[in-house]
């Protein structure tokens, strides 16, 4: 595994929700998790990223107790998943891939049936009931029976369902499949504020702006093994520089605006096909401000310029040589799927 800042992680176990060490699951000839560790700090939301067939669902049943791991040991809050499994499975809540709500049951139903086997009162279950649809924009369906559901409202449910009792540590496996954009930012925004009010959240994704955007650490997983881990912003540095991207108003201006750029960079640039655009490696971001003077003094006009940093799909390419929404292999994913 790649730890992209070099530095060891620390074990205590009152710092750490989840410590995984050596992970590994077989099912028959095909090795579906290959020695994984995970650190997931208490407090954050931590991703794991990575195409269908990667491992993830596989990594996360071993981690809430799902499935029993062939190798390798776990720790949540301390407890250890094998001896502990009892005390693992108070602290935890999981949402799967696929909706375990009762298709002939209404929204509210569903949700008060769930409510009460968490223990709940009967009127606490019905205001934890309306206070989840009314967040998940599913007031108005709530009195319907799921048979008549789309899937992406299906799945929003699932979701609320999984809130009900605010767990100290919620796994969350591609909760937004199938969700359209809107109820995709409603269900980051629920993310947040489940972990500012305290809980810890691991995340798996194949969706690379959903990574970006929420977690705090993320693990790219790829064959069953974790192949790098660290900040988005660590990952984004491990594959390369950021780059310069100018646009010229004067479109005469562009060759002596490229041998500004080349010479106060010191860096070889390229000019778009179209000759619009000189884009150059950015390795320090202070020399901005010394090619800005240094245009401005050779009065060439700028119609925009920006510095961007490597995208997520970028990583994602360079680290495993494929795109994260690729499925590379068949036959893991067809074994994630005979026991999600």
């Amino acid at each position: 595994m790649k730890n992209v800042n070099g530095t060891k992680q620390k074990t205590a176990s009152g710092e750490w929700a989840v410590e995984a060490r050596g992970l590994v699951k077989n099912f028959g000839d095909n090795r579906a998790v290959d020695g994984v560790d995970l650190n997931v700090r208490a407090g954050t939301i931590y991703g794991v990223l990575g195409p269908n067939g990667a491992g993830k669902t596989t990594t996360i049943r071993m981690l809430a107790t799902l499935l029993r791991a062939d190798e390798g040991t776990t720790r949540i809050f301390g407890y250890d998943v094998a001896k502990d499994p009892n005390i693992v499975r108070q602290l935890i809540g999981v949402t799967g891939q696929y909706a375990s709500v009762d298709e002939s049951l209404s929204a509210t139903e569903n949700l008060i049936i769930f409510s009460r086997l968490l223990g709940l009162s009967r009127v606490e279950s019905k205001r934890k009931a309306a206070d989840l649809l009314e967040e998940f924009s599913l007031t108005e369906a709530a009195k319907r029976p799921l048979k008549n559901f789309s899937g992406g409202m299906r799945r929003r449910l699932d979701l609320a369902a999984s809130l009900i009792a605010q767990p100290p540590l919620l796994f969350l496996d591609e909760p937004t499949t199938g969700l359209d954009p809107r109820t995709r930012n409603q269900m980051w925004d629920t993310i947040r504020r489940l972990v500012k009010t305290g809980s810890t959240v691991l995340l798996t994704t194949q969706y690379l702006q959903e990574a970006d955007e929420l977690a705090d650490r993320i693990a790219v997983i790829d064959h069953g093994r974790v192949v790098a881990e660290g900040t988005v912003n660590e990952l984004k540095a491990s594959v390369g520089t950021s780059s310069l991207h100018l646009s010229i108003q004067n479109q005469q201006d562009i060759q002596h605006a490229r041998q500004t750029v080349e010479r106060v960079l010191q860096v070889q640039s390229a000019v778009s096909p179209e000759g619009a655009k000189i884009t150059a490696p950015m390795a320090d971001a202070d020399l901005v401000t010394d090619l800005l003077i240094a245009l401005r003094e050779a009065r060439i006009p700028l119609a925009e310029l920006s510095v961007q940093k490597p995208t997520l799909d970028e990583v994602f390419l360079t680290i495993t040589g494929h795109g994260a929404e690729e499925n590379e292999s068949t036959n893991s994913h067809k074994s994630e799927g005979v026991i999600a």
